[in-house]
């Protein structure tokens, strides 16, 4: 870690490009879609208020651009620079040099020399002016843009347009209005709360008037046009940026509450953790408590007092009621005190410190603003505004809350009635409510009640579970079992917590299970919780379904005995869902035990319980309707009333669904939303990144999705998850499959094979690897194996009665055949598997098996069938909203519409007088890769690649790319 910083200016920020490049953290996918956007022209103008990070964007896009083969002019004005005439044009042309300028007419030569500040120097009033000369120059300007345009793409790069001179922005705006194609435009500006267009910003300076008189920065950029603002970071973002900038590692906690206290903003998150960092060292204070605010520099703590400053008195007192309100309204602030509440919130709005919406909820702009002011206000008027608001609230969780407030130590009178505000807020569906009071009533209660403190820290660890709070969750079972003389039952249940806090980490804590079946002591309802989780140990860490299956009907046993219907419930369907994947026709009567009365509300709604297993088995059966309506009203439930895992685990699988059912759109868009409430909780992240990559396989891009795959691979590696580890490995080798990539494929899907097959599995409708496997195999040049997969596969798919993957099975048989030059039955093959799959409604697989079957017509010469196979592919890929599978179809579709190609000697085969290197790029042509994928599948550069073809194109006497296609496909290989 670096030594501290003497001031908080010195910490790298994120809109500071001077120095190092500062680290990247979250910004992937935006710059993805930003990048997408330029590299088809037309413009994109990035928003976000200081410090966000769109110096970072704009930087890391230029660097991306640039690799790209793009030309970049950058200008990244100052404040001070407004009133400089052209001096972002100079910074914009400054490595354009004279040569560009040769073709322009003497007299606009002169006038651009001018305004750049170039040739003779010259009076400061012959400059560019108004009237002909300024047309003049702006004509001059697009002459040299246009000349770099037709020399490669151009890219034009304005950061911080706001402080845009505007005789620059004036001949910017004039540029990009003219008809015909112009250079991409990248335009970052500045939003803080406040129009930029002619209005005051914060720091008291008029906001810049675009030359069209429409918001700065807009009228800069061409159509097509895309308005993109950067987001704040997310937590574990937050986490990622401090552990990047040396940051202190600090708990998560702390790190959730540097998040919430910067709003996701990077630069102010450095600044609150380099203050955190040095009153720990320096000053050698604890951690601030959860009620402590944190400590606030002075360069983020004097502008949020100078506008608080600039308040009336009486609406900074009103100002303090908010602060202490847990949700303030208007109507609670005029109980409390506050007449004229509602003159004072608009005078706080107008000075753009809070908002209110419309039924009269007050929240801050600038989440910084309420912890500054609390930590400014004396103690005496936090302690009224506390009291007032007792006496105002008509809700008994909101008293409780400022009761607490005031009570200065142990009280078992506020004990019990936190306590019972923590049960009403956790029959609201408000854990995360329920775990803070919770954890406020063991602290006020008295130390001779041990037993019932330790019980309300438990309830309220188990509160925190639910709420996706996993460290507050531990913090409060380790204190239980820091404590002398607690009960068995209390240390048990408190060795439970940390187990299920734990995630899909479970191999991190093997060593807590002996701990806890010494506690319990033989207790059969003791054991039958723990056996519970030994099953989950036995299947996640030690990879053995069967091992595990043992461990959950005895769980179910002992919770039968003793009464207890949750952990009855749930052992239930942990064994229903074993049985499952073993393929045990018990299967079906265990779910039905678990679903049967009486029901338990906690275990109905859970995402190990039995309602959302059920869905697994309409997968299995393909009844994909009736899995996709188990999760839609599983997942409605539980947005109003349920823990952060569930509801993720949920949108999981209903993304999948989506997947199956051909609907890409909406299953990224949940797998995204799934993935975000993972981070946010600080939960195992592994399956959201698994799910993720499937949906951008499906329906976005194929690049993110193997980013994505590669992750939940490292994820699942990092915490020695064998159950979901298969799945990662699972989704990455798809997308090497599909990208052509087979011998990576191979490894990759082969391990999964193993890995699964080593835990038992039996059904092979619940992981559904075999189909692709054995296709990379056959396309890997291993036909034996992959029949030999195929035969395995089918005999329990058949046993079982798995008609889709039965279809799989089918279309990867066909796959063995075509690499065996068996072309007919391939084809009949593929035929077939289309067929069952379009009935087993599964329209991805469908159009996937008409794609193959397209490429086996044509290779056999059959253009009228494969083109109709090509054009039913992309019909159902297109109304699937399948991106990247489009691009393919469509890319095959159109090499089968050039028709046949006359070959100069077809009965020579192609690969005769190839390099090894050659061969293997050629064949990668042929099936649609480009040089880029292609340098990645087989580890060479790009160059490498692309000497390789040339060479190739001269062996082979071809001219393009579809003439080596129409080589491979119909020339006999050596």
């Amino acid at each position: 870690m670096t030594e501290p910083t003497t001031s908080p200016h010195t910490l790298p920020t994120a809109d500071d490009p001077v120095g190092c490049p500062p680290p990247f953290v979250g910004r992937e996918a935006l710059c993805d879609t930003v990048r997408t956007h330029l590299m088809g022209g037309g413009g994109v103008l990035l928003t976000g208020p200081a410090g966000i990070g769109r110096t970072t964007v704009v930087s890391r896009l230029v660097a991306d651009m640039s690799a790209r083969g793009h030309r970049v002019l950058r200008c990244s004005p100052a404040p001070s620079e407004r009133d400089s005439p052209f001096l972002g044009l100079i910074d914009l042309l400054a490595g354009v040099g004279d040569d560009a300028l040769g073709a322009l007419a003497t007299h606009e030569r002169a006038v651009l020399e001018g305004a750049l500040l170039r040739g003779p120097q010259q009076p400061a009033e012959s400059g560019p002016g108004g009237g002909r000369d300024a047309l003049v120059l702006r004509i001059a300007v697009r002459k040299v843009v246009a000349q770099l345009s037709s020399a490669g793409p151009l890219l034009l790069a304005v950061d911080d347009a706001q402080w845009l001179d505007a005789p620059t922005a004036e001949v910017l705006a004039f540029l990009v209005r003219r008809p015909g194609p112009g250079p991409a435009v990248l335009v970052a500006v500045r939003t803080d709360g406040t129009d930029v267009a002619g209005g005051t910003g914060p720091d008291g300076h008029a906001g810049p008037t675009g030359a069209t008189g429409g918001p700065a920065g807009q009228e800069l950029c061409p159509r097509p046009f895309r308005k993109t603002a950067v987001p704040p970071l997310t937590v574990h973002e937050t986490g990622e940026l401090l552990e990047a900038h040396d940051q202190p590692c600090w708990p998560r906690p702390v790190v959730a509450r540097l998040h919430r206290a910067s709003g996701g903003n990077p630069r102010t998150a450095l600044e609150l953790s380099a203050a955190l960092d040095e009153r720990v060292r320096t000053v050698g204070e604890d951690l601030p408590g959860s009620a402590e605010p944190l400590p606030v520099p002075d360069s983020l703590r004097r502008p949020v007092l100078d506008r608080i400053d600039a308040l009336p008195a009486r609406a900074r007192g009103t100002l303090v009621t908010v602060v202490a309100a847990v949700r303030p309204t208007v109507q609670l602030l005029r109980r409390a005190g506050h007449p004229h509440a509602e003159a004072d919130i608009g005078t706080c709005v107008r000075h753009g410190i809070v908002q209110a919406s419309e039924h009269g909820t007050i929240r801050f702009v600038d989440p910084l603003t309420p912890v500054v002011l609390q930590a400014e206000t004396p103690y005496d008027r936090l302690v009224h505004a506390h009291r007032a608001l007792a006496d105002a609230s008509g809700d008994e969780v909101e008293r409780a809350h400022h009761v607490a407030r005031l009570a200065a130590g142990p009280d078992p009178a506020v004990a019990d009635r936190l306590a019972d505000a923590a049960r009403a807020a956790r029959r609201r569906g408000a854990p995360a409510t329920a775990a803070r009071l919770g954890r406020m009533a063991a602290e006020h209660t008295p130390a001779g009640q041990a037993d019932v403190s330790a019980e309300r820290r438990l309830t309220a660890a188990e509160d925190g579970l639910a709420a996706g709070d996993l460290d507050f969750a531990r913090e409060l079972a380790h204190e239980v079992l820091r404590g002398a003389g607690r009960r068995a039952a209390d240390r048990v249940r408190a060795w439970n917590v940390l187990i299920d806090s734990c995630g899909q980490a479970m191999a991190e804590i093997a060593g807590l299970f002996p701990e806890a079946l010494r506690d319990a002591d033989g207790d059969p309802g003791l054991l039958a919780q723990l056996h519970y989780r030994m099953s989950w140990r036995e299947w996640m860490v030690g990879g053995s379904a069967a091992r595990a299956h043992p461990h959950a009907v005895r769980a179910a046993e002992l919770a039968a005995r003793t009464g207890d219907r949750w952990t009855e419930v749930m052992a239930l369907s942990q064994q229903a869902a074993l049985e499952l994947f073993l393929g045990l026709p018990a299967a079906e009567a265990t779910l039905a035990a678990a679903l049967a009365a009486p029901h338990d509300t906690r275990a109905m709604v859970h995402h190990n319980g039995p309602v959302y297993l059920k869905h697994r088995f309409h997968l299995a059966r393909d009844e994909l309707d009736e899995a996709r309506a188990e999760l839609r009203t599983l997942v409605y439930a539980l947005r109003q009333r349920g823990s952060a895992d569930s509801l993720s685990q949920c949108l999981i699988g209903l993304a999948q669904v989506e997947i199956l059912r051909g609907r890409c759109r909406p299953a990224l868009t949940i797998a995204r939303q799934s993935l975000r409430i993972t981070e946010e909780a600080g939960l195992s992240s592994g399956p959201a990144w698994y799910t993720v990559a499937l949906a951008e396989t499906a329906g976005g891009s194929l690049s993110r999705a193997l980013a994505a795959a590669e992750t939940s691979r490292q994820r699942s590696e990092d915490e020695d998850d064998r159950l979901f580890l298969p799945r990662a490995l699972h989704a990455e080798g798809r997308i090497r499959l599909f990208t052509g990539q087979y011998d990576q494929a191979a490894r990759l899907l082969g391990r999964t094979g193993e890995l699964e097959s080593a835990q038992g599995q039996q059904d092979p409708a619940t992981r559904r690897w075999h189909a692709d496997l054995a296709e990379a195999l056959a396309r890997a040049g291993a036909p034996d194996e992959a029949q030999a997969v195929v035969t395995v596969a089918r005999r329990q798919a058949e046993r079982l009665g798995r008609r889709a993957v039965l279809a799989t099975l089918v279309r990867a048989e066909a796959a063995v055949s075509e690499a065996r030059g068996e072309l007919a039955r391939a084809a009949e093959g593929f035929e077939s598997a289309a067929v069952r799959l379009r009935a087993a409604g599964h329209p991805l697989g469908e159009a996937r098996t008409r794609l193959a079957l397209g490429r086996v017509r044509r290779l056999a010469g059959e253009e009228a069938s494969c083109r109709a196979a090509f054009a039913d592919a992309l019909r159902i890929f297109t109304k699937a909203g399948a991106t990247s599978w489009v691009a393919m179809a469509r890319a095959e579709r159109d090499r089968a519409q050039a028709g046949p190609l006359p070959l100069a000697d077809a009965a020579v085969a192609w690969s005769e007088h190839l390099t090894a290197t050659e061969r293997s790029v050629v064949a990668r042509v042929a099936q649609g890769a480009t040089n880029r994928e292609i340098a990645a599948g087989l580890v060479l550069s790009v160059k490498t690649v692309e000497a390789a073809l040339t060479r190739a194109y001269r062996k082979l006497g071809a001219k393009s790319r579809v003439e080596i296609t129409r080589i491979v496909m119909s020339r006999p290989t050596t």
